[in-house]
């Protein structure tokens, strides 16, 4: 059986302050030996639609879904979730298009609205925690994720939240291989991680992308 390395939270430039487009991400990949990559723009699937046109075996098109409440990490997601849809209605509205459904960053909280009851509620709707991201500043939110996916017994998944090319396989995961989000569903608790921390200075490049995007916006108005 196949084992494929798979990199399970990446942005392209469809999100706010990433300028990576998809060329650059799927050539990330490559140079990286990233077989699977699932493209996790905000509240929307138009970049990973793009990617999986240029690259269709090794994109999955996912969505970092920001509900009412906080965000939720989604595989082979077939139609976009809007923001701000309330969170039962998005998962719903998820499992009716059979993707799989994770909860990215749940303990950091400056990016995360959730509340430890808000999580308690939803951890038996859901596939997975990620319970490694790579841009949590301190380690304790990677560690209280993995807490309470013990506690729940769900499965982890990480990933690099890779805004720019230079963060793709920053964190990936290891599983025998699947084609569909049943089969991740399946393979998900054979996980094997190689992480690593991006660090601070991934906030000062946020930061400068969302600058010269604000000022490239002023220019064409």
């Amino acid at each position: 059986m196949a084992v494929l390395t798979v990199e399970f939270h990446c942005h392209t430039n469809a999100s706010l302050d990433s300028r990576m487009t998809p060329e650059e991400l799927l050539a990330a990949c490559r140079q990286r030996r990233i077989d699977r990559v699932v493209v996790t723009d905000h509240w929307s699937i138009a970049g990973a639609l793009a990617a999986q046109k240029l690259d269709p075996e090794r994109v999955i098109i996912g969505e970092e879904v920001l509900t009412d409440k906080g965000e939720l990490l989604a595989a082979f997601v077939t139609e976009e979730i809007p923001r701000w849809t309330p969170y039962r209605e998005a998962i719903s509205r998820l499992r009716d298009q059979g993707a799989f459904i994770s909860v990215s960053h749940p303990f950091d909280p400056r990016r995360s609205r959730w509340t430890l009851e808000d999580l308690e509620e939803l951890a038996p709707l859901v596939d997975a925690i990620e319970t490694f991201n790579s841009r949590n500043l301190s380690p304790k939110f990677n560690e209280d994720a993995v807490h309470f996916a013990q506690r729940f017994r769900l499965p982890g998944t990480a990933g690099s939240d890779a805004h720019t090319a230079d963060e793709v396989g920053r964190a990936v995961i290891r599983l025998p291989d699947f084609a569909d989000a049943e089969g991740m569903r399946r393979v998900i608790w054979q996980a094997e991680f190689k992480v690593q921390s991006s660090g601070p200075w991934v906030r000062l490049a946020s930061r400068w992308a969302k600058m010269t995007n604000w000022i490239a916006d002023r220019r064409n108005s």
